[in-house]
C-alpha cells in the first residue's frame, strides 16, 4: 500500500488492516473455492473417465495445490494431499484398464504418447523460413511448468498449453528414446539394434538420441538442417548461447536440459539438497530459482525478440515416494525403485501394475520369462535384505518409472514471440 503526506495515524492503521485483511480474504476465498471443487473432484474419481477428463482432473489438482500453497493453510494442504492420493488410486485403475488397448487397438480412444509427440505435435510446426526450437527439460512436472510459464509469459505468447502421456516405464531411457526415435522400445530394439541399449548393459542408455532423431526425420521425409544439444552443466548452457546465430540458420534445433532430473536425484544422495528440498513446494521453488538464473532463460529471452517457434516439453514426471513395497528378484533385476524388469519376480500385494507379456506393452523381452512390474501411487520397491535401512534412505525422495498422475501426464507448450 502507499500513504500520502501528511500522514495521519488512522491512515497507517487502515493500511495495515487492509494488508492483513487482504491476505485473510484471499485465503478464505481459496479455501472456499477448493471446498466446492473438492466434492466435484471426489465424485469424478468414481466415474468412467477418459484420458482427456483425467487431464482436466490433474490440472485442477495442480491448480489448487499452487493456490493453497500461497495461503500457507497446512490443514487444507493435508486435505489436498489426501485427495491427490485418491486421484492416483483411480488413475492407476484407468491405466490398467486402458494402456494396453492404446498400444494394440487402433480404434481405441487414446492420448498422444511419447513416441508420437514429434510426428503429431512438433514436425507440423517446422517451416523453411521460421526456425523451430524444441526444448526438452528432463523430468519436468506439470506443477513446475506452471511456475516457469508465469516467467515465460512476460516474453512470449503461450499459444499451446497442453499435456501428453508418457509411455511406461516413465524413465529417461525408455520415454526419451521413444520421443526421439518415434518408436516404442521393442520397435527400437527391432529396427535399430545398433542404437538400442539393453537394460542389463552398463553403458549409457541415452547416447544415441541425435541419431534416433536423424532417422525419424528421414523416415518422415523431412530433409532439413537441424542441430542437437544436450546440456548437463552451466558451462555447456553458456556454450550453446555462443552458437545462437548458427542455430537461427537451422530449421529445427533440439535442446535437452538435464538439470531438473539431476536435482530430483540429488535429493536422494546429497544431504544439502535434502535440506533445501524438504517438500513439493521447496522442489518447485528450487526449480524456479535454477530457471531464473540459468543460461536456458537467457537463451529464451534472446529467442523472444526473434521470429521463431518455441516448443517446451519433457519426457516424464516424478513423484515423492513414501511407502515401501517388498519385492524379490535375482541379481539381474534392474535398480530402478519404481519399476522392475526381470524373471521370477516375487511380491505380495496388489499395489503394482504387472506386465507378464512385454510385447503387449511394446517392451523388450530379455528372456522367455521376462516380466515388468510397475510401482503405483507413492510406493517404491524395496528388497527384504536391509529393508529398514533401504526404506529410511529412500522414503520421501523423488523417483520415476512407475504409474502416477505426476509421472505420466506431462506438459507440452508452444510459444511465439510477442
Amino acid at each position: 500500500d502507499y500513504l500520502l503526506k501528511p500522514i495521519n495515524p488512522n491512515q497507517i492503521v487502515l493500511s495495515i488492516k487492509k494488508i492483513l485483511e487482504g491476505k485473510r480474504l484471499v485465503s478464505e476465498k481459496t479455501n472456499s473455492g477448493y471446498q466446492q471443487d473438492f466434492r466435484h473432484l471426489m465424485m469424478a474419481f468414481n466415474d468412467d473417465l477418459n484420458h482427456e477428463e483425467w487431464v482436466d482432473i490433474y490440472k485442477k489438482l495442480v491448480y489448487w495445490e499452487l493456490e493453497i500453497e500461497n495461503t500457507q493453510n497446512q490443514e487444507m494442504e493435508h486435505v489436498l494431499e489426501t485427495q491427490k492420493n485418491e486421484a492416483n488410486t483411480s488413475f492407476v485403475r484407468f491405466i490398467e484398464d486402458n494402456y494396453e488397448d492404446w498400444l494394440n487397438d487402433p480404434d481405441s480412444d487414446k492420448p498422444v504418447l511419447s513416441h508420437q509427440i514429434l510426428k503429431k505435435k512438433v514436425f507440423p510446426l517446422i517451416e523453411n523460413t521460421t526456425p523451430t526450437f524444441f526444448f526438452l527439460i528432463d523430468n519436468l512436472r506439470l506443477d513446475q511448468w506452471r511456475i516457469l510459464s508465469v516467467i515465460l509469459s512476460e516474453y512470449f505468447n503461450i499459444d499451446v498449453d497442453e499435456t501428453y502421456y508418457s509411455i511406461l516405464p516413465t524413465t529417461t531411457a525408455y520415454a526419451r528414446n521413444s520421443i526421439f526415435s518415434g518408436m516404442m522400445p521393442s520397435d527400437m530394439q527391432k529396427y535399430h539394434p545398433d542404437l538400442w541399449i539393453q537394460e542389463d548393459d552398463e553403458e549409457g542408455k541415452n547416447l544415441s538420441e541425435e541419431e534416433f532423431l536423424a532417422r525419424q526425420l528421414k523416415k518422415n521425409k523431412l530433409d532439413i538442417k537441424f542441430s542437437y544439444h544436450k546440456i548437463i552443466t552451466q558451462h555447456q548452457g553458456k556454450q550453446v548461447l555462443d552458437t545462437f546465430e548458427n542455430m537461427m540458420k537451422n530449421q529445427f534445433n533440439v535442446l535437452v536440459y538435464n538439470f531438473v532430473d539431476m536435482l530430483s536425484h540429488a535429493r536422494t544422495d546429497v544431504t544439502m539438497i535434502k535440506e533445501l528440498m524438504p517438500d513439493e513446494s521447496a522442489y518447485r521453488s528450487l526449480t524456479k530459482s535454477w530457471f531464473i538464473h540459468s543460461p536456458l532463460l537467457d537463451l529464451l529471452k534472446r529467442l523472444s525478440s526473434r521470429k521463431v517457434k518455441v516448443v517446451i516439453t519433457t519426457d516424464h514426471g516424478t513423484i515423492c515416494v513414501r511407502k515401501p513395497f517388498k519385492i524379490i528378484g535375482d541379481k539381474t533385476v534392474n535398480t530402478n525403485l519404481r519399476y522392475k524388469q526381470g524373471k521370477n519376480l516375487s511380491y505380495d500385494g496388489d499395489d503394482v501394475l504387472v506386465c507378464t507379456k512385454p510385447e503387449r506393452f511394446f517392451l523388450p523381452r530379455l528372456n522367455v520369462s521376462t516380466s515388468y512390474v510397475f510401482a503405483v501411487k507413492d510406493y517404491f520397491f524395496a528388497y527384504p535384505n536391509n529393508f529398514n535401512h533401504y526404506v529410511n534412505y529412500y522414503k520421501d525422495t523423488f523417483q520415476h518409472g512407475g504409474v502416477s498422475l505426476e509421472e505420466v501426464i506431462i506438459p507440452f507448450a508452444v510459444l511465439s514471440s510477442k
